[in-house]
């Protein structure tokens, strides 16, 4: 008897049978996507692309910080001064974080117009959402390490909010600080965890795309996928895509870097800190503003405390306080206006936490405040009970 010949095996072959790492990139090219998808979708993939920029830089940054007390302004302005190219390093970063925060912002508001949060894609929208509250930690700990008066005094005040908890707010306040006061121990901790978190979020991004690709993308419609028709292969039609958008993304992010790298900080950051000068408005990056402008509206420091951290959590509960049955706000007149109208209450907000907590700005504050909490608590549930709807599509392909 003839025996058939052994199939050679080849390194690919070697390599998949024990991480099937190929199959997963055939799987990458096969996967189908809706075929209506449109340019907001590419904020997903340049988020992940901002991630990859913050890891990068933020590796070399860190072969050249001083985590100490007395050296760590010094190091960072070693590092713009004598390192080679350290300028660039830290201007991507730095701008970077802001430009992470824009694609995140714009992706979790493409979420809430078409309905993202809705079944089957709750897990989805919960794991962005902890990628979300991950970057806001590691965000706050990375701007605390130049050390300056705005870091001091920001980190200050914000690991101060935490002693306004009833019985063990004293005690969660020490352990931040590693003491009775922001000093070496609080800039070591912070560091040992932004420089942690990072690696965190990217397991949790595994995690959030695993997700998504079990039901797929959600789509301007709203539409679930009915046939194959409604679909397009992702590779090459949205890659390309994607890269489009991520070009006209590094053109602005370039812009800021080269051009107007600090317009987005504060310049008493490039003042060393000094506990004993305390700064005359103490405000944080843009992209907590409107947080921050929520914890001074309400009087009572615990109350502002609970108001500023709901303003987060109430996005787990979307997909429960969304009682509509159509997904996408293109098919919901009313919903559509009151989206726009939250969009500009949150930008007010915004404005509104740049500015110091006094005369009208108080008052303003508190009324952005309230109506935030009114969208997600009575709009958006009134209008999932109340709201007549267009009539949807039969399918993707438009048929009625």
């Amino acid at each position: 008897m003839i025996r058939a010949k052994k199939k050679k095996q080849t390194v690919v072959d070697w390599i998949e049978y024990r991480l099937p790492i190929f199959s997963f990139i055939k799987h990458l090219g096969e996967y189908r996507t809706p075929k209506n998808l449109n340019y907001l979708w590419n904020f997903g993939s340049i988020a992940g692309i901002a991630l990859v920029i913050q890891i990068v830089t933020g590796l070399f940054l860190a072969m050249h910080y001083s985590p100490n007390a007395d050296t760590a302004f010094g190091s960072v302005e070693s590092i713009m001064r004598n390192v080679n190219y350290g300028w660039l390093l830290r201007y991507l970063h730095a701008v970077g974080a802001s430009m992470f925060f824009v694609a995140v912002y714009i992706h979790i508001a493409r979420g809430l117009y078409y309905g993202s949060y809705k079944s089957p894609r709750e897990l989805v929208w919960f794991f962005g959402l902890l990628i979300f509250i991950l970057m806001m930690a590691t965000a706050f700990m990375g701007y605390v390490l130049p050390w300056g008066q705005m870091s001091f005094w920001g980190a200050t005040v914000i690991t101060n909010l935490f002693s306004a908890v009833p019985l063990v707010g004293e005690k969660i306040v020490e352990f931040l600080w590693g003491g009775f006061s922001v000093g070496d121990p609080t800039l070591n901790r912070f560091f040992v965890l932004h420089y942690l978190l990072p690696f965190i979020i990217v397991a949790i991004v595994i995690i959030h795309i695993t997700a998504l690709h079990v039901h797929g993308s959600n789509n301007p419609t709203g539409v679930e996928v009915k046939s194959k028709k409604d679909t397009i292969p992702f590779h090459p039609y949205y890659t390309v895509k994607d890269f489009f958008g991520l070009g006209v993304y590094l053109i602005v992010f370039a812009y800021f870097v080269f051009y107007q790298p600090n317009y987005l900080g504060h310049p008493d950051n490039y003042i060393e800190s000094n506990p004993m000068v305390t700064p005359e408005h103490i405000v944080p990056e843009w992209y907590f503003l409107p947080f921050y402008a929520i914890l001074r509206a309400i009087p009572s420091k615990l109350g502002g405390v609970i108001a500023m951290f709901s303003a987060i959590l109430v996005l787990f509960f979307l997909p429960w306080l969304d009682l509509s049955k159509t997904r996408s706000g293109n098919y919901r007149p009313i919903f559509k206006i009151l989206f726009w109208i939250f969009i500009l209450n949150v930008i007010s907000l915004g404005y509104i936490g740049a500015n110091p907590p006094e005369g009208i700005y108080i008052w303003l504050g508190r009324i952005a405040t309230f109506y935030y909490f009114f969208h997600f608590f009575v709009i958006i549930p009134g209008l999932g009970k109340y709201e007549k709807t267009l009539e949807i599509p039969h399918s993707i392909s438009g048929k009625l």
